[in-house]
């Protein structure tokens, strides 16, 4: 049984919660926000309401959210089911006819889940694709010179509808499917790179990418050696010193890139931590690694 003293030590702990947030709220209050939803956090049933539920809350305190969700756990596990081969390249899906449209079925499939349980939180939330209104245009990627398929690279990004959605208080959903600048056909775009480029586009005052590690580490193999803050020069001289190399060389180059461009703070947060967004929005220490411009 809990005694006064402890229960009253617990209500002061959580205003002071409170009041460490403040500061926070206040300064990103009206500021768009883009959340690159992915890994662990998008196939754990607990996770993900714990996620929407930061959504919510960020919401709620004034914070304008637009999220960007993946897809390629849930895409390679249908290919399997439907008896395909999934085929990459450099770390790039092979992507023919039958596996873009396997893709589009998924993403689809997440993207009305994803709104679905926004709405059972409370929130106004729309699903769109990178083809609606001109979102996002594409030419094909290539992955070391060789083709592919409709494997897209993002060339121009059009905002308007997702303003329009902000303006009238609609939280923007978008699954990273494009369509071609040249022959008008769809595309399937790494969700991070269609995260950077929505952000830019936006001019968010953050980018934050929910992911399945803690953050970015000096030696990752050593838990200590966590990075927590660093401005884009420091990012870039992990990347020229081979510091960071596998899936986070590509997402490193596209926080800087993003940042070089308008956004103005990003983080990389281990979604796997339940409510990771209000823990390094809201509090002073933080979580994960948060990359600014301004040197520190």
């Amino acid at each position: 049984m809990m005694t006064k003293n402890e229960d009253m030590d617990k209500i002061l702990e959580k205003a002071q919660t409170l009041i460490e947030a403040l500061p926070y709220i206040k300064k990103f209050n009206g500021k768009k926000i883009v959340v690159k939803y992915g890994g662990s956090a998008m196939l754990d049933e607990n996770l993900k309401y714990h996620v929407i539920q930061d959504v919510a809350l960020l919401k709620l305190v004034g914070f304008k959210p637009v999220i960007v969700h993946g897809g390629g756990k849930e895409i390679s596990k249908w290919i399997d089911k439907l008896g395909m081969e999934t085929h990459f390249e450099n770390g790039l899906r092979v992507t023919d006819e039958p596996v873009l449209e396997v893709a589009e079925m998924v993403l689809n499939n997440v993207n009305k889940s994803l709104v679905g349980l926004m709405s059972k939180v409370g929130l106004n939330a729309v699903g769109v694709s990178g083809k609606d209104a001109g979102l996002l245009k594409c030419k094909k990627k290539t992955a070391g010179g060789k083709d592919i398929g409709y494997v897209g690279e993002i060339v121009e990004t059009n905002v308007d509808l997702i303003n329009t959605l902000i303006d009238n208080d609609l939280i923007p959903v978008i699954a990273p499917i494009g369509m071609g600048i040249e022959d008008e056909h769809d595309y399937n775009i790494n969700a991070d790179d269609c995260a950077c480029a929505v952000a830019t586009a936006l001019e968010a005052e953050k980018l934050a990418f929910l992911t399945d590690i803690e953050g970015v580490f000096t030696d990752p193999s050593d838990k200590k050696t966590l990075i927590s803050e660093m401005n884009i020069s420091e990012a870039q001289t992990l990347i020229d010193e081979g510091v960071v190399g596998g899936g986070m060389l590509p997402k490193l180059q596209n926080c800087i890139d993003a940042m070089k461009n308008g956004v103005s703070r990003v983080h990389i947060l281990d979604g796997r931590l339940e409510h990771c967004l209000l823990l390094e929005f809201f509090t002073e220490k933080g979580i994960g690694t948060a990359i600014m411009k301004e040197p520190l």
